[in-house]
C-alpha cells in the first residue's frame, strides 16, 4: 500500500457553473489550474504497538530467558540514561529480542513454559532463604548481621541504647521503692519508666538506615519512625496512663497505710537528675534542627519534624514533671499522714501521660497522612523552575514531606518548544543541516529528515527534564524524589 496519496484538484472553468457565470459576466478565463499536494497517509498502529520499544539487557534476559551470548549479535543502541550517575547506556529493540527468543526457544508456548519454570525456581529459593534465616543470623560472619550491628552501635543507635539502659535502671529502682513503700505515685513512676524503656526498644527498629529501599517499597522506610512514634503514643496511653489511673482509683477506694518514703525520695532525686539531663540534650537537638530548617522551636515540635527527638523531648519532659508531681504528693502524704494525696499523685501522673500520648498520636497521624511542606518552601521551588528559560509555566504543584526531612516534589511543566529546539540546534552543525535540507526532494526524504531530528529534539527535551531535576535536588538537598510531567 502506498504511504503517500497524490491529491489532484482540477478546476475546469469551461465545464463548471462558475465558468459559465464568468463567461456571461465577460470575465476573462485563465488557463486550467492544477494544484497537486502530497499528503502523508496516517499510519495505523493498533491498540498495542511495541515494535519501537527499547529494553535493557537485564530485562531481556529476565523476561525472554536469554543468555548474554544471545544478545551479542543483536543491534545495540546507545540511549540517554535515566540515572544521574550514568550518562548513557545500551539498549536493544524489543522486536529484535522477541525474534531472538523465538529463535532460541522455538515457540511462544515453550518460552512461556520456561518463564513459569524459572518463576517457580525463584519462589522456592525465596522460601528456602526465609526458612534458613534464623540459622544465618547466628553466623558471626554473616554480612547483613554485622552490617546492622556496626550501624546500630554508632550515632543515634548508641544514644538509644544508653536511653534504654537509663530508663531500665529507673524502672527497676522505682519498682523496688513501690514494693517497699506501697506508694501509688511510685507505682505510676515505675510504670512510666517501663513505658519509656519499651518505647526506646521500639525505636531501635525504626531507624531508616536499617531498612533500605526494596522493590516492594521503592521509596524506602523513612516513615518507620512516625509509625514507631504512633505506636509509642498508643502504648503510653494504654500501659502508662491506664495503669496509673487504675492504681490511683484503687488507692482512693481502698486506701492503704504507706511505709517510710525515705528511699523513695532518694530514687526520685536520682531519676530527676538523669531525666533532666536527657531532657536538656533533647532540647539542644531540637534547637539545632529548628535553626537548620529556619523555623521556631514550637513549629519544629508541633510539625513533628523529627519524631524520635520529639518523643524523647516529650517523654523526658513528662518524666521530670511526673517526678516532681509524685514527690510533691508523697511529701503531702508524709506531712499529713493522708494516703489520698499519694493516690491523687498517681492520677496526676496518669493524666500527664495521657496528654503526652494524645499529642504523639495526633502529630504522627498527621505526618503519616502526607503533610505538605511549608508554603514558603514550596514557593521557592516553584520560582526556581519558573525562572528557567525552557519553562513557560508550572501547574499542579505538589510537595509532600515523606519524613526525616525528605521531600517528594511533583509538578506539570509547560516547556517552551522554541527554547528546547534552539538548545538542540546549538549542539549541531548548522551547515550540515542546511545541506541535508537542500537534498530533500521527495516526501520520503522529508519524512526521514523530520523523523531523525524530531527524535533528537525529544531526547533534548528529556535531557532538559533531567537537568531541572538534578539542579532542583542540588539546590534543595531535602528534595529526594522529583517527578516533572511534560504538558
Amino acid at each position: 500500500m502506498p504511504r503517500y496519496v497524490l491529491v489532484l484538484f482540477v478546476f475546469r472553468f469551461q465545464c463548471t457553473p462558475f465558468g459559465s457565470i464568468c463567461r456571461l459576466a465577460g470575465w476573462r478565463q485563465g488557463p486550467q489550474s492544477f494544484f497537486v499536494r502530497a499528503v502523508l497517509k496516517k499510519r495505523e498502529y493498533g491498540t498495542r504497538y511495541t515494535q519501537n520499544n527499547f529494553i535493557t539487557a537485564v530485562r531481556a534476559m529476565n523476561e525472554f530467558c536469554l543468555k548474554p551470548s544471545d544478545l551479542e549479535k543483536l543491534r545495540k543502541i546507545r540511549r540517554r540514561s535515566p540515572h544521574d550517575d550514568t550518562e548513557a547506556f545500551t539498549v536493544f529493540l524489543r522486536s529484535d529480542v522477541e525474534a531472538k527468543a523465538l529463535d532460541v526457544w522455538g515457540s511462544t508456548e515453550a518460552l512461556a513454559r520456561e518463564r513459569k519454570l524459572r518463576s517457580e525456581v525463584e519462589r522456592q529459593y525465596q522460601e528456602s532463604m526465609c526458612s534458613s534465616f534464623s540459622q544465618i543470623t547466628h553466623d558471626d560472619t554473616c554480612l547483613p548481621r554485622s552490617g546492622k550491628r556496626a550501624t546500630f552501635l554508632q550515632g543515634p543507635g548508641k544514644v538509644v541504647m544508653v536511653a534504654i539502659c537509663i530508663n531500665g535502671l529507673n524502672f527497676f529502682f522505682k519498682l523496688l521503692a513501690w514494693v517497699y513503700t506501697g506508694s501509688a505515685s511510685m507505682f505510676s513512676e515505675a510504670i512510666h519508666s517501663l513505658a519509656d524503656t519499651c518505647n526506646q526498644v521500639l525505636y531501635t527498629l525504626s531507624f531508616a538506615s536499617f531498612f533500605l529501599p526494596s522493590p516492594p517499597f521503592v521509596y524506602g522506610f523513612s516513615n518507620m519512625r512516625y509509625i514507631a512514634s504512633l505506636i509509642s503514643g498508643v502504648g503510653i496511653f494504654m500501659m502508662g496512663a491506664g495503669l496509673s489511673w487504675y492504681h490511683g482509683i484503687m488507692g482512693l477506694l481502698h486506701p492503704q497505710p504507706i511505709e517510710s518514703l525515705l528511699w523513695a525520695y532518694c530514687i526520685l532525686a536520682g531519676s530527676l537528675v538523669s531525666e533532666g539531663a536527657t531532657l536538656l540534650v533533647a532540647i539542644n537537638e531540637i534547637k539545632k534542627g529548628a535553626h537548620k530548617q529556619g523555623i521556631s522551636f514550637y513549629e519544629y515540635v508541633m510539625q513533628s519534624r523529627d519524631p524520635s527527638t520529639n518523643v524523647v523531648l516529650l517523654e523526658d519532659a513528662a518524666a521530670v514533671l511526673g517526678v516532681i508531681m509524685a514527690a510533691g504528693c508523697m511529701g503531702l502524704t508524709s506531712l499529713t499522714g493522708n494516703p489520698y494525696y499519694d493516690s491523687l499523685g498517681s492520677l496526676g501522673v496518669g493524666t500527664l501521660l495521657g496528654t503526652v500520648s494524645a499529642f504523639l498520636i495526633y502529630t504522627n497521624t498527621e505526618a503519616l497522612l502526607g503533610r505538605s511542606i511549608r508554603a514558603e518552601h514550596l514557593q521557592k521551588l516553584t520560582e526556581f523552575l519558573e525562572s528557567d528559560p525552557a519553562v513557560r509555566a508550572i501547574h499542579d504543584v505538589k510537595a509532600t514531606d515523606m519524613g526525616l526531612s525528605t521531600v517528594r516534589f511533583k509538578a506539570e511543566v509547560d516547556f517552551d518548544g522554541r527554547v528546547v529546539t534552539r538548545s538542540y540546534l546549538e549542539k549541531q552543525d548548522i551547515d550540515l543541516i542546511l545541506h541535508d535540507i537542500q537534498q530533500v526532494k521527495t516526501p520520503e526524504e522529508l519524512e526521514a529528515f523530520m523523523l531523525k531530528h524530531g527524535e533528537n529534539i525529544i531526547d533534548t527535551l528529556g535531557a532538559e527534564v533531567d537537568r531541572l531535576e538534578k539542579e532542583l535536588k542540588q539546590r534543595n538537598p531535602e528534595v529526594r524524589h522529583v517527578d516533572l510531567e511534560i504538558l
